[in-house]
């Protein structure tokens, strides 16, 4: 049974930050039939959970009818420093691996492609965009435009200040409707929306889906920080391991990743699929608890009637779920091992 308007931009709308503009979604909606979404992720560090957030996004958006692109931007995680001669072996291990993970949350690859980067941004045309389009951004802009999102480091490189003028550029070129990204990288499609249309070129409609916090205190969940993540192919054990030692403080959720990932992800699945969130415990602390929806969880969590470990547990249970076809399905070591030789 096909959705509304209204239901379609509410299941859009569902877990976001913002969106610019939320009237400019529902022209779109109203006027074009399948629009169009792409999602931009550099292949530097390994995939970790947090990027479930997303898939999970691309599940509600390929709900509402929408294409999803997802840009594997190989070039842009070479101008943020990761190392040229390993660049395809990352490439070719994002292709593989995320997909698993797209179907481990039940998402359709109908309608769903994978773009590599470097496929279409070394084009002559593409180049002469991105000149033409340095004229009109001062290095001030592009350095507080990639700010949260580059690795610029005491001593900045001119290849962080690209970056964001590219960012802007692949919403054309991959003929999009939306960009979705982090919040992290609002600064960035805000310069879009402010230099495309000086090339000639349409403004897109943004939505920006919430950070979530690591796993260790302070801080977003981060590829290049081990103690903040869990990888997609972490056995169990680490799994366990890895969220029994996160940030959880009894009544705190504040810079919780643990209750962060139950809210955007857990929460998310078990609600579309009807399931309850179960916790176990012995019966000598109240035996079994379930909840149907995450308001209920936070609530007892903040005041203090489940015990932290007691989530976590029933946290890293969920998550070997969702990472246990990726570990079955994933066949390609030889890649992994020279995509992430030093790792």
């Amino acid at each position: 049974m096909l959705m509304d308007i209204e239901g379609r931009f509410e299941l859009i709308k569902r877990n976001t930050a913002e969106i610019v503009t939320e009237d400019e979604l529902r022209s779109l909606l109203e006027t074009k039939d399948k629009p169009s979404v792409y999602l931009g992720t550099a292949p530097t560090g390994k995939p970790h959970i947090g990027y479930f957030a997303w898939f999970v996004k691309f599940a509600d958006f390929l709900k509402a009818g929408l294409k999803v692109k997802l840009l594997l931007a190989d070039l842009h995680a070479a101008l943020d420093n990761t190392p040229w001669d390993v660049l395809d072996y990352r490439y070719k291990y994002y292709k593989s691996v995320i997909p698993l993970a797209l179907e481990s949350v039940g998402v359709s690859l109908k309608n769903f492609e994978i773009v590599k980067g470097s496929d279409f941004q070394l084009e002559k045309d593409y180049f002469f965009d991105l000149l033409k389009l340095s004229t009109s951004c001062s290095i001030n802009d592009c350095k507080r435009a990639a700010a949260e999102v580059v690795k610029f480091g005491e001593n900045p490189k001119l290849s962080g200040l690209i970056y964001p003028l590219m960012q802007a550029l692949d919403e054309e070129y991959l003929g999009v409707d939306i960009q979705y990204g982090g919040i992290d990288q609002r600064k960035i499609l805000m310069l879009a929306r402010e230099k495309l249309p000086l090339l000639g070129y349409k403004s897109r409609v943004d939505i920006m889906s919430p950070m979530i916090p690591g796993l260790s205190k302070g801080g977003k969940m981060s590829a290049s920080d081990v103690r903040s993540k869990i990888d997609l192919l972490d056995s169990p054990e680490d799994v366990e391991s890895k969220v029994r030692n996160a940030y959880c403080v009894a009544g705190e959720l504040e810079g919780n990743g643990v209750m962060a990932f139950l809210k955007y992800v857990i929460f998310v699945l078990k609600k579309d699929k009807r399931e309850t969130f179960v916790i176990k415990r012995p019966s000598k602390y109240g035996g079994d608890i379930e909840y149907t929806d995450y308001a209920e969880l936070e609530s007892d969590f903040v005041n203090k009637k489940v015990h932290p470990l007691d989530v976590k547990n029933a946290l890293a249970n969920e998550i070997n779920k969702l990472l246990d076809p990726i570990r079955k399905g994933f066949k390609d070591k030889d890649i992994l091992k020279k995509a992430y030789a030093n790792q």
